[in-house]
């Protein structure tokens, strides 16, 4: 019964940080402080009564909102709780998402050193268990192939970059497709590629 209460906490709580994105400064900090608090909640019932793997989510989702209220160093401490969780679970794709969400906020805040392993060891558990055709597998080689942009490896991010686009394509996501895009045309220095 506590893990159907905080998955509704949960549910709770992400539409409540969605809509957020669009309110202004007083109702998105409103929004993100209820959202925070409903999520606080299902965290404490999972931690005593729920799988180790809904419990890793909803921390995840903390994290998330953590972040929008600008509190980057709680969110690394969730994100990495999350992922140690999971570490003991056979759950190795939500794994991999909550490591590259990690990764994002390495690079984010100039850690490139910590996002690049991040990243790269959520590319290698997509690699092995996941593969084209799913969107969080091209999101992981997007996010290396923009770090790898950002450290001067030009030959290994356009060769990211078009798998990238390549496979944004296959899960039918224009944005992604035309962002790849225009990375390719950059590094390749052409209009094309």
């Amino acid at each position: 019964m506590s893990e159907d209460k905080a998955r509704g906490l949960m549910r709770s709580a992400w539409t409540k940080r969605r809509e957020s994105f669009d309110a202004s400064t007083g109702e998105r900090q409103s929004a993100l402080a209820e959202a925070r608090a409903e999520l606080t909640a299902a965290v404490g019932l999972l931690r005593e009564d729920g799988s180790r793997v809904s419990y890793a989510q909803a921390v995840h989702l903390l994290a998330n909102v953590e972040l929008d209220l600008g509190r980057e160093d709680r969110a690394m401490a969730l994100w990495n709780e999350a992922i140690d969780v999971l570490r003991g679970t056979d759950d190795i794709l939500q794994l991999a998402h909550k490591v590259r969400h990690l990764g994002d906020l390495h690079f984010r805040t100039g850690r490139l050193d910590e996002a690049e392993a991040q990243y790269e060891e959520a590319l290698a558990i997509y690699r092995e268990h996941d593969g084209p055709g799913s969107l969080d597998f091209a999101n992981a080689v997007a996010r290396v192939a923009a770090l790898q942009e950002k450290l001067g490896d030009k030959g290994r991010a356009l060769s990211l970059w078009r798998e990238t686009r390549d496979l944004y394509a296959a899960v039918d996501l224009p944005a992604g497709v035309e962002d790849a895009e225009a990375h390719i045309r950059r590094l390749a220095g052409t209009g094309g590629s």
